[in-house]
């Protein structure tokens, strides 16, 4: 127990649980933070939330947009030769 009368919290069921911030999603894709930044601006990209200044991205929804960039790899035309 704390001073404060209640238990306290581990970081796995934290407020944030669930949640990834801008920095730690760019280390995570290998993507600059400006990067994040100018594809919220354009509107592409995961879908994130802002609290204050600092933004967040929920990982369920960064896990479903990057299904959605999957894209099939083209069939080569013609056959073998």
């Amino acid at each position: 127990m704390t001073a404060s009368g209640t238990a306290p919290r581990s970081a796995a069921s934290g407020l944030l649980c669930g949640w990834i911030s801008r920095l730690d999603l760019a280390l995570e894709l290998g993507l600059t933070v400006d990067t994040l930044r100018r594809w919220e601006a354009q509107r592409f990209g995961p879908p994130c939330v802002r609290a204050g200044r600092k933004v967040y991205y929920r990982r369920d929804a960064v896990h479903d947009w990057l299904q959605l960039q999957e894209v099939p790899s083209p069939r080569r035309a013609g056959g073998r030769r």
